[in-house]
């Protein structure tokens, strides 16, 4: 009689296992704190591209005398073709992607996108240094150039 019944027994020992081991994985349970939601509402400023002046970005100044080349954007600049006076011709005429512009622990990074006189479409990323921009990359957006930058 037991025999008819052990296929089941195993089958349910089985299930009984996996279901433990499906618990227990991830380390023991921890109840979720019960957070009350904010009742008031909070609005928050959306940078738009309405601006007319490209120059009233706060942090932003394309006047700038003194640009620094980090190795990286040297680095890239010369694999993608790209000279310095191509980086201040984007720096005074570009135009700021402002849905790249990024802000972490070193800073704000403002990425400007334009034409070259030679016809290159490319991204500058730059990061203000007390009175100087750094160049932080350099990326053309039509062709990708194989470069060994590290």
């Amino acid at each position: 009689m037991i025999k008819k019944y052990l296929p089941y027994i195993f089958l349910i020992a089985a299930a009984a296992l996996l279901f433990f081991i499906k618990k227990n994985q991830r380390g023991a349970s921890t109840q979720k704190p019960n957070i009350e939601q904010p009742t008031e509402k909070i609005t928050i400023p959306v940078l738009t591209d309405d601006v007319k002046d490209k120059d009233e970005i706060d942090g932003f100044n394309r006047n700038t005398s003194q640009l620094i080349f980090s190795k990286h954007a040297k680095c890239r600049m010369d694999c993608r073709k790209i000279d310095e006076s191509e980086v201040r011709e984007i720096l005074k005429n570009g135009t700021i992607n402002r849905k790249k512009i990024q802000a972490d622990k070193r800073g704000m990074t403002y990425p400007v996108e334009g034409y070259t006189h030679d016809k290159q479409h490319v991204r500058i990323v730059f990061a203000p240094k007390g009175d100087a921009l750094v160049v932080v990359t350099v990326i053309d957006l039509d062709t990708e150039w194989k470069c060994d930058c590290k």
